[in-house]
């Protein structure tokens, strides 16, 4: 009996930030090259290479390009897919649980994005809701980019200290946890 050797498992079809990333590597490569090929033209028509300054890293860019290019650089752009989801937020969890809930930050390294809610009941819904939410978000930003939502319920007022405080009170009571 013959045994024939085990074959690699295919890897995964990228999604979500992978396929920005690939897909702006791919125009900034034929960006390149177009710009390389027009100035062989000029240089061409020319009679060889001019005098003055020659392009590099300090010139002018355009705004979009100058982010883009510093996004990549710094390697923010998970960040900045997720803060483009909180630009989206009713867009992604509908106008009622937005009227209600807000993102409020993301912390990368734990993969968790935090959300406010005004009330205590909106809080238990949301949780109830966060499975499908994290799907929800993974599947627009790609997989493994939120991995937990936690959940913050109202904070409550400010805490008033003076003259007409009741000694010992703790403030209000557990409407606002």
């Amino acid at each position: 009996m013959t045994e024939h050797p085990a074959q690699p498992p295919t890897p995964p079809e990228p999604s979500g930030v992978d396929l920005a990333r690939v897909a702006l590597r791919a125009a900034k490569e034929q960006a390149r090259a177009r710009g390389a090929a027009a100035q062989q033209k000029k240089q061409a028509r020319r009679g060889g290479l001019r005098s003055g300054a020659r392009a590099d890293g300090r010139d002018p860019l355009p705004l979009g390009a100058a982010i883009n290019r510093l996004i990549t650089e710094r390697g923010w752009e998970t960040p900045a897919a997720v803060g483009g989801v909180m630009g989206r937020w009713p867009q992604m969890v509908g106008p009622e649980v937005a009227q209600h809930c807000e993102p409020q930050r993301y912390d990368e390294e734990a993969r968790v994005l935090t959300v406010r809610c005004d009330s205590t009941a909106w809080a238990t819904q949301l949780r109830l809701l966060a499975p499908q939410l994290v799907a929800r978000l993974n599947a627009d930003l790609g997989q493994g980019t939120v991995k937990l939502i936690k959940v913050l319920g109202p904070g409550g007022p400010a805490r008033r200290y003076g003259s007409l405080r009741a000694p010992g009170s703790t403030g209000p009571g557990d409407t606002y946890g």
